[in-house]
């Protein structure tokens, strides 16, 4: 049927989400629906360019609206923080109200916030328009990803679908350095925000004709006072985790990583409790959500947390420039969107749990390339160590992320798509936690070694290698080439520690995946399991 703007409208009825008898083949997806997900996609990648681009305005907007710096932590953190934050209730809310509804009021929202950001002419003013946009983020990342549930049926369509829709937020990290560089060059630091205005403007002109509305039937009460303690408990929980990734295990990172804990705790203890739970907490009981969800938040765990030793090594090891550093992490995003692309085509013939496994044994590989990297001559082997291990960590996203799609209620999508992307999150923040204090602790614990040969050398130089390379600078002649040279040799180590890491910790998820999904069957990664 359809709604008052002539676009199709879907809506659960007992048969089947979509009304369709449940013994017969799903329908498949006709053009419609693919030039839909195109318009999907924009939004999706814009979301991941818009995390990159302002650290590369950083200095011109600096000069000109001359933040404090605690503003200017706020302008660059606030944005992923709030999504982080409101990726959830957003969720749910699409649930209640539509999923296509939410999509395009925050598409206006993101709108307004790029012009507002652009414009800004005080930090205040970018401090507020950067919230804004993270609260609108949050609204667009999980109404894509349930509307593309709702579109795609046919499990094999469905699973080609999320890999094009994981490949534009690849994508999107991937050029969003190099548009930004390129619109710095030639504009005032507002122009990165303006990217987003074409796309939000194509996105409304098309989502009403081109994307199918969806809501629950019968979405209960709206509780309130559980929305609110879901927005508390995600931020303090992401706050303390963030803050652990990049200040260590500090009173104040720990303290609000415990209270988040707690807060979260409370929730579910509320949600358990309620008669119409804001939350549908039983979908964490069917083990093909509970498993593909760690899947999906631990590999991200490895990938987002081996980044970081990636960027540095190009840069502050091989000497790269920022922009050749990012040229040379294209190859590792291709691999992604390849290994996306071949996933989505041997789970047709293939049991989901063996290709996330298979992925997961040639990510071992990439691992195991990076532990042969040195300090003097390693950039081939870094690069490709990124091509084989992103090649296969990527089918565990879009296998994974398909699995805890199919696996809920079609009137629950908006919420597991939103579930789905927090894990992302927390996951991601572990990673750079976890691994970050690995390779910290390595790095210091080889300069205090050293440090008997270094002679007289500041203290800074023990904790970073950026620290490092700026006290061989100023120290220049062979101290300070002998102080360089060591502290890439501690770095590197730290690097070849937090790769065995990541290739213990990818073994151990080929297992989680052969044994808790081994009852899916093959046909496109979907099951009701």
């Amino acid at each position: 049927m359809t709604d008052d703007t002539g676009a199709r409208t879907t809506s659960a009825t007992p048969q089947t989400a979509s009304g369709h008898d449940p013994t017969a083949a799903p329908p498949r997806a006709g053009r419609t629906e693919w030039i839909g997900l195109a318009v999907l996609a924009l939004p999706a990648m814009l979301l991941t360019m818009d995390m990159t681009v302002l650290h590369l305005a950083v200095p011109q907007l600096t000069a000109d609206l001359a933040p404090s710096a605690t503003q200017l932590l706020w302008i660059t953190d606030i944005y992923g923080f709030l999504i982080a934050g409101f990726l959830v209730p957003m969720g749910v809310l699409g649930d209640r109200i539509g999923r296509r509804r939410l999509l395009l009021i925050g598409a206006a929202a993101f709108l307004v916030a790029s012009l507002l950001a652009a414009y800004s002419p005080t930090a205040e003013l970018l401090v507020a328009s950067r919230a804004l946009l993270g609260v609108a983020g949050a609204t667009l990342m999980p109404s894509t990803l349930a509307l593309i549930r709702n579109m795609f049926h046919d499990r094999a369509q469905r699973t080609l679908a999320i890999s094009l829709w994981m490949m534009s937020f690849m994508v999107g990290g991937a050029i969003g350095p190099l548009v930004g560089g390129a619109l710095l060059e030639h504009f005032w630091w507002g122009s990165v925000f303006l990217v987003g205005v074409p796309v939000m403007l194509l996105l409304l002109a098309a989502g009403p004709r081109l994307l199918p509305e969806y809501k629950d039937p019968a979405p209960g009460r709206v509780d309130l006072a559980s929305a609110a303690l879901l927005v508390v408990a995600i931020l303090v929980t992401v706050y303390g985790v963030k803050e652990l990734a990049f200040h260590g295990a500090s009173t104040g990172a720990v303290v609000a990583t415990l209270v988040g804990a707690g807060l979260v705790a409370g929730f579910v203890r509320r949600q358990r409790r309620s008669s119409t739970p804001m939350l549908d907490l039983t979908l964490f009981s069917r083990a093909s959500f509970s498993a593909s969800l760690g899947l999906v938040a631990f590999s991200t765990f490895a990938m987002m947390g081996f980044n970081l030793f990636i960027a540095q090594y190009l840069q502050l090891v091989a000497g790269l420039s920022p922009l050749t550093a990012g040229l040379w992490t294209l190859p590792g995003t291709v691999a992604g969107i390849v290994g996306a692309l071949s996933a989505a085509a041997a789970v047709r013939r293939i049991r989901p749990a063996f290709v996330m496994a298979t992925g997961l044994a040639v990510s071992t590989g990439g691992f195991g390339l990076f532990l042969l990297a040195d300090a003097a001559a390693g950039l081939p082997l870094v690069v490709a160590g990124s091509v084989v291990a992103f090649v296969g960590l990527s089918p565990v996203g879009v296998l994974g992320t398909d699995l805890v799609l199919s696996t809920a209620p079609p009137e629950r999508a908006g919420a597991a798509s939103a579930i789905s992307e927090t894990g992302n999150e927390l996951g991601g923040a572990l990673g750079l936690a976890v691994l970050g204090s690995i390779g910290s602790a390595v790095y210091r614990d080889r300069m205090t070694d050293a440090a008997p040969a270094l002679g007289d050398v500041p203290p800074a130089a023990s904790e970073t290698l950026g620290a490092a390379g700026a006290v061989a600078a100023d120290l220049g002649g062979e101290q300070g080439a002998l102080l360089l040279d060591t502290a890439r040799e501690a770095f590197t180590t730290g690097l070849h520690v937090a790769a065995a890491t990541c290739a213990v910790l990818v073994v151990v998820l080929a297992v989680v995946a052969l044994v808790t999904l081994r009852a899916v069957p093959a046909g496109g990664g979907a099951g009701e399991h």
